[in-house]
């Protein structure tokens, strides 16, 4: 039996996309001769379509696709993911549903059991879990069809996911095929890898694992589906954050690749760059923008961001914003401008002083004797957010955010200032990976200039302003942050690790306090394993301290 990996990058609700990239994915199959092709997760309607799922119309396309997508599986079967009516009469409305596809109907289906609600994910909301689990039959073949988290995990707190794989075990599978709409971030393949090759170790039967790619907003796929034999060696892995198709044989003894394939290794770094492009690109691409405008400010962040969007969408595509300031140094002023000859953007300069101070002069009267303090700053980052959103507006580019995660998690950030933007670009990247991802940027020839990476990161919002008048220097910073964000750490258990009592008090107040700026913050680009956003869900004024 040949088998076909179908690696795609799915547009929520864009059926006729969408269609006619999965109908050319089978056509070609077909050229190559193969008896099964297999697609992602919920790849009709597109992943994650949220409250889509809920209108009739949505339901109605999905059904139609399946249908048009079905007529060309003559000479082909076709396995696919989608949202499917719960006939039952109990529980939600919809199944989330793999499907085989031959002859012009559906012959077969399973339907998802494990429905995750952690994270980025809320199946529970839209899809009632499978009371069963079976295998399905495809040319004399027993195959265990799964969707992702059905395989994840029996190690884990869900320990009754191990129940799933267990019953299909006693079917004794040739084959299992799990379908997927697995987020990145930057761990996550080791453990995935881990999980389907426990899997076929305790199955005794070879794996097929596909995943899409792209992203919708926050959430990135990266793609990378993998093929492992008996021995779970891994025999085919598909493109990272790229469309792939390749092809497998399901012999009498094992599956079997084309060509022999070396595993591939990332850096991390390698990854969060791929993954903040593919990022970029989409968010644009599928809203239907092109142009994007940024403030550049001769620091870290935006030097990065500026980069990254000139690499996603072309540099003719991007203007960069200087705004100085009476505190803005020369050498600011001079890294910004070397940053737009290396990436050859459009740019401008919009001094902002007077306008600061007609603010201030306004607010005179009012304020009377009270001493200059953090006001003033923020209303420096806030005319500069105001001049941002007239371009945005009058131009129709996209405005990006460049604030960085340690910034948002402590909250050294101005709301209506510089926390303005459709799209924070890096907002899940620390300050300490910023500069990793820098001199990444710069592998092959310098593209942020070195004094940007080197300089000792700056506000620049009032005279000799440095970051660590305030903050701890970023490495321990972001060490802290680190295990309470992504490793949901308590005060008292990083006390115990070694760090400073005090100062650990101190950040997780900041964490803590700042909730409230983070939830008027623009979506945020995934790439860690908890990231700011659906997948942190914090309230706004509680007052219990941890």
């Amino acid at each position: 039996m040949k088998i076909a990996l179908a690696q795609l990058n799915y547009h929520i609700g864009n059926f006729e996309q969408n269609n006619h990239k999965i109908i050319q994915a089978i056509e070609q199959a077909k050229l190559n001769q193969a008896d099964l092709i297999v697609f992602a997760e919920l790849a009709i309607g597109g992943y994650p379509a949220k409250d889509l799922l809920r209108n009739p119309a949505f339901l109605k396309k999905c059904q139609e696709s399946i249908q048009e997508i079905a007529n060309h599986c003559q000479d082909i079967a076709c396995i696919i993911g989608a949202p499917m009516i719960n006939s039952d009469g109990e529980g939600k409305s919809l199944y989330n549903t793999a499907v085989l596809l031959e002859n012009g109907a559906i012959k077969n289906s399973c339907k998802k059991s494990l429905l995750p609600d952690y994270d980025v994910f809320d199946e529970y909301r839209y899809f009632q879990p499978s009371p069963s689990v079976n295998c399905i039959s495809f040319q004399s073949k027993t195959i265990a069809l799964t969707i992702c988290e059905d395989l994840w995990d029996d190690d884990g707190p869900n320990s009754y996911v191990g129940d799933i794989m267990q019953e299909l075990n006693k079917q004794h599978p040739d084959l299992i095929i799990n379908i997927a709409a697995s987020p990145f971030n930057y761990t996550h393949f080791e453990n995935r890898k881990n999980v389907l090759s426990r899997n076929v170790i305790k199955s005794n039967a070879p794996l097929i694992y596909v995943n899409q790619v792209g992203a919708h907003t926050d959430i990135i796929f990266d793609g990378r589906s993998i093929a492992l034999n008996k021995k779970a060696e891994i025999i085919s892995e598909l493109k990272a954050f790229e469309e792939d198709l390749q092809y497998l044989t399901l012999n009498s003894q094992d599956l079997v690749a084309e060509t022999t394939v070396q595993p591939k290794k990332y850096s991390e770094i390698s990854l969060i760059h791929q993954a903040l492009i593919a990022g970029l690109k989409d968010y644009f691409y599928k809203s239907g923008f092109k142009k994007a405008v940024l403030g550049l400010s001769g620091g870290i962040d935006s030097a990065i961001v500026a980069a990254l969007a000139c690499e996603a969408l072309g540099a003719e595509n991007v203007l960069s914003v200087l705004m100085p300031s009476i505190y803005s140094s020369d050498h600011s002023i001079k890294d910004a401008l070397d940053l737009v000859k290396n990436t050859g953007c459009k740019h401008t300069i919009l001094p902002i002083q007077d306008i600061a101070a007609a603010f201030e002069a306004t607010l005179d009267p009012f304020f009377g004797d009270l001493p200059k303090n953090l006001t003033e700053e923020n209303i420096q980052a806030r005319t500069r957010g105001t001049l941002l959103m007239a371009v945005s507006n009058k131009l129709g580019y996209i405005l990006l955010n460049t604030s960085n995660k340690s910034e948002a998690a402590v909250g050294y950030g101005t709301l209506y200032g510089d926390m303005a933007g459709s799209l924070s670009v890096i907002g899940d990247v620390y300050k300490t990976q910023a500069f990793q991802l820098a001199n990444y940027i710069n592998r092959e020839r310098e593209i942020i200039p070195i004094n940007t990476i080197v300089k000792p990161p700056s506000a620049e919002l009032r005279p000799d302003q440095k970051d660590s008048d305030s903050l701890p220097e970023y490495d321990i910073l972001d060490a802290i942050l680190f295990q309470l964000i992504e490793k949901e750490k308590t005060v008292e258990e990083l006390i115990h690790l070694g760090f400073e009592d005090s100062l650990v008090i101190r950040i997780n107040n900041l964490l803590n306090n700042a909730e409230f700026k983070r939830f008027q913050a623009p979506p945020i680009l995934r790439v860690s394993p908890k990231a700011f956003g659906p997948g942190r869900a914090m309230p706004l004024v509680a007052k219990f301290l941890f």
